[in-house]
């Protein structure tokens, strides 16, 4: 008897271990068909991947201590045209809450690696499709003031949504932002009101927004700085277009994009020197990559207004 008591408690042990991985796994099935939870819902941190870190900076600052943002290209020795992404990053966008990519072939690298790690759960910006923007055009939206409020704006309502018991704190952080950003909007509106029409030049396009907002005329051949932003060779004649401009001094400034190189802008970069003419760098990352965006924007400003004024 005392034998058989022994495999009757035995057998109903094991009973109720079975029972209970069944169920468990019974539960795990109907969870995983009603959808996992964002990561950062059980921590109350979103987590967010910005291709870029000069959108990942305006990231962070909207969202404060309710999210954790990780930029993926921020060497300043990169071209981010010509980034190639890595395990780690593919598995950065796996986990990710929230994506924010540039578009409009800037970062293809990104949407390639969001294709391969499908999610409902995960919550993608491209702030392109925000702009209406397209492959082949001018990628470089950061550097427009208006289109930096319109981003930040709209990723405030992605985390409101993404979030909406921390909506009100988002809220606030934008004022914050909006009250950071005021000393960099305030340099742009210097620049325009003291050197209105000025005529300039920039070896890539990622200077015509910018030159734009601060009511410059950038004479440069069109082609030729489409052509250099996009790692391609400008035709001849612009280029001796380019060349005439400086030597014959139609331009006061030179910009050239301190993260792309190539033997032609080396050469007009020398030429420019030369003949006297100013020649000021901007960059494709935020510099240092630990500043902010606004600080980063703030000292190329005040580069470039120190160059103006010299002409």
């Amino acid at each position: 008897m005392a034998g058989a008591v022994v495999r009757y408690d035995t057998e109903y042990q094991m009973t109720r271990v079975i029972k209970t991985l069944v169920l468990g796994t019974l539960l795990s099935l109907l969870l995983a068909a009603c959808g996992a939870p964002p990561a950062g819902a059980g921590s109350g941190t979103l987590q967010v991947i910005a291709g870029e870190n000069f959108w990942g900076s305006i990231a962070a600052q909207l969202g404060g201590s309710h999210v954790a943002v990780t930029s993926i290209v921020t060497n300043p020795n990169t071209d981010p045209h010509e980034y190639e992404s890595s395990a780690v990053d593919a598995r950065a966008f796996a986990s990710a809450d929230y994506v924010i990519l540039n578009g409009a072939g800037y970062d293809d690298w990104g949407h390639k690696l969001l294709s391969a790690n499908p999610s409902t759960s995960r919550r993608v910006f491209t702030v392109a499709d925000l702009l209406n923007k397209k492959p082949g055009d001018n990628p470089h939206f950061w550097y427009n003031p208006d289109w930096v409020d319109k981003v930040a704006d709209r990723i405030t309502a992605d985390y409101r949504a993404l979030d909406p018991a921390n909506a009100g704190y988002f809220s606030q952080q934008r004022e914050v932002f909006a009250t950071a950003l005021k000393p960099y909007h305030d340099a742009i509106a210097h620049v325009r009101a003291s050197y209105p029409a000025v005529p300039v030049g920039s070896t890539e396009s990622i200077f015509v927004y910018l030159a734009q907002a601060l009511g410059l005329n950038l004479i440069s051949p069109s082609e030729f700085m489409q052509a250099i932003s996009e790692g391609t060779d400008p035709p001849a004649q612009t280029v001796a277009q380019f060349q005439d401009q400086i030597s014959h001094h139609q331009i006061k400034v030179l910009v050239y994009n301190t993260q792309t190189s190539t033997p032609i802008t080396d050469n007009l970069r020398q030429l420019a020197t030369r003949n006297g003419i100013p020649v000021v760098g901007i960059s494709e990352t935020v510099q240092p990559a630990a500043s902010t965006f606004q600080d980063w924007q703030i000292t190329q400003l005040a580069a470039l207004q120190a160059a103006l004024s010299r002409q």
